[in-house]
């Protein structure tokens, strides 16, 4: 059995993290330079697939594992498969490895985050049927698309465009390119 510890932390914050797991009794501290929106999670992937049946894996919160509820149960349901530990040092009720409390408590975690899940299922389809739009607002409205496309076919260069309309040229190269026009700048 080894205890590893996984810590999610700005460089401000690591020194501190990697120390109370260490006076944990981790072996081995995986340490993620990034924030939690940031997909690349390479640390953690590492510590999760090097975990074998009977180690226990600790962090210092349950915020530093997972960013949403459902991917913190989606984590912990993971390594309860894999007959894998886990103890968070600050909520000492999140502990499967030396009660049944910590694992009923993981459960009702679990339920809670099925049913986190759900709601947010109910909430995007009736936001869809109201036809709410997901994704940022277009920068151009439909009058102005027009005009630009009519601009750019007549010879108009692509940042002269966009400074009439304060956007990037980055804005009119997708307007012309969802009407499938030529990327080419006419030369002048």
């Amino acid at each position: 059995m080894a205890i590893f510890g996984y810590a999610r932390c700005s460089i401000r914050d690591q020194i501190a993290q990697v120390a109370e797991l260490r006076a944990a009794g981790c072996v081995e501290v995986y340490c993620e330079r990034a924030n939690g929106a940031n997909g690349d999670h390479s640390q953690r992937v590492k510590v999760l697939t090097k975990l074998l049946p009977g180690d226990v894996l600790v962090v210092t919160r349950l915020s530093r594992l997972a960013r949403s509820t459902y991917d913190l149960f989606e984590t912990l349901h993971a390594l309860a498969e894999r007959n894998v530990g886990f103890k968070s040092i600050r909520e000492a009720w999140a502990d499967t490895t030396c009660s049944p409390n910590g694992q009923v408590m993981l459960e009702i975690l679990g339920h809670l985050a099925e049913f986190e899940r759900e709601l947010i299922k109910t909430r995007i389809t009736r936001a869809r049927a109201r036809g709410i739009r997901w994704g940022h607002h277009r920068k151009l409205n439909y009058e102005q698309r027009s005009q630009v496309l009519a601009r750019f076919a007549a010879g108009e260069r692509r940042i002269d465009i966009a400074r009439t309309y304060g956007v990037s040229r980055k804005t009119i190269a997708r307007t012309l390119k969802q009407h499938q026009f030529s990327m080419s700048e006419p030369r002048s």
